[in-house]
């Protein structure tokens, strides 16, 4: 859903100092589009494998063409390996990410691999038979205060439905698609993203970010280095993890990089997950993702040799990207909190969206409203 709620650049908060891109968000690098597609169902006690349902699968596509056929530059980066992610050590041992890129929830990982695979079939079939396979990457958080995790509800039909709508327009963002059933410092998460446009002296790229934000403890919350958390707390809630969570970033970059230097950016989006309060709990699974959409790579290249653009003065550019990546990060997972709306889930469950009125107030306490 598309909420009434304001972004935190909307409400009056602008964090960091880079500029933002048009959209604001991971779709302003150029050719990458987000789809969602959201469930929710059902009311009352938990049954499980039945409901109720609350959850959903978010996709990112680097470009829009085949990306079989013509993969990009990428990275992964664990920062606490409590999760379930698939598909990362291809792109640690080779550099490339050569399908689209799908969240989901924790037990969905399967699933939602399956029908990554089978899309790709349909579309190669070559693919197992006379070329290699496909290496599918798919992360996840734990959305089972809200949802029926044993239900497994996000099909092939759901993933399909997240691709053909993915757009490069604004992202939505909220409790959509991944983030339907998502936790955030103990209110009510979701799907945020944010983007930064660097100076012409680091080239003019532009950096996105979208998260799933499903991590912290309420006390963490930090905003604009204001401890909101310390004044500010939801309603108690029966949860036993007790905000351990987890988050996963992606990152996307216009920057000619290699995979080596997409991690060094994965690695930064650590320090935008610590700005809002996030300390990578023992039970927090964060993982990142990074892809560069400047060179993309053929399947078959049929040359052995070929010259490509690449950043050379690294110093001068992560001069100005570190910073973007970690402002990005920062404000998608403002923007998950700012924009997400009250759930009530399995077994009455609920999650309070974050008071706006209330953040103000501590701001303004804090001369920062």
């Amino acid at each position: 859903m598309v909420t009434g709620r304001p972004r935190v650049r909307e409400w009056g908060l602008a964090p960091g100092s880079l500029p933002p891109g048009r959209n604001n968000g991971i779709t302003d690098v150029a050719g990458v589009r987000v789809g969602h597609a959201t469930l929710i169902s059902g009311h009352g006690p938990l049954r499980p494998g039945r409901g109720p349902i609350r959850t959903g699968v978010t996709v990112i596509l680097p470009h829009g063409g085949d990306l079989y056929q013509e993969k990009v530059r990428a990275a992964v980066h664990t920062i606490n390996g409590f999760g379930k992610v698939c598909g990362f050590e291809q792109v640690r041992e080779l550099g490339v990410v050569e399908a689209p890129v799908a969240l989901t929830n924790t037990l969905n990982v399967g699933l939602v691999c399956d029908a990554l695979i089978a899309y790709a079939v349909e579309r190669h079939p070559a693919i197992g038979i006379s070329t290699s396979s496909v290496n599918v990457v798919v992360g996840e958080t734990n959305d089972g205060f809200l949802n029926d995790l044993q239900g497994r509800h996000v099909r092939a039909e759901h993933v399909r439905a997240a691709l053909a709508s993915a757009s490069s327009g604004p992202v939505p963002e909220g409790g959509v698609g991944a983030g339907t059933g998502t936790s955030c410092f103990g209110w009510k998460g979701g799907i945020g993203s944010a983007s930064r446009l660097l100076p012409e002296e680091a080239g003019g790229f532009t950096v996105g970010a979208l998260v799933q934000a499903n991590f912290g403890r309420a006390e963490q919350l930090t905003v604009s280095g204001v401890p909101v958390g310390h004044h500010l707390r939801p309603p108690e809630a029966p949860d036993p993890r007790r905000g351990d969570g987890s988050v996963m970033v992606v990152l996307a970059t216009d920057a000619p990089m290699t995979a080596r230097q997409l991690h060094r950016l994965c690695v930064r989006a650590g320090a935008g997950l610590a700005r809002t309060g996030g300390i990578h709990d023992h039970g927090s699974g964060d993982f990142v993702i990074a892809f560069s959409t400047a060179n993309r790579v053929p399947h078959a290249s049929g040359v052995l040799v070929e010259e490509r653009s690449v950043i050379a003065d690294e110093a001068r550019a992560m001069r100005h990207v570190f910073p973007g990546v970690v402002e990005a990060v920062e404000e998608a997972v403002l923007n998950a909190l700012w924009r997400a709306e009250t759930m009530v889930g399995r077994d009455g469950h609920r999650r309070e969206a974050l008071p706006l009125d209330e953040v103000a107030r501590v701001m303004d306490a804090a001369g920062l409203g």
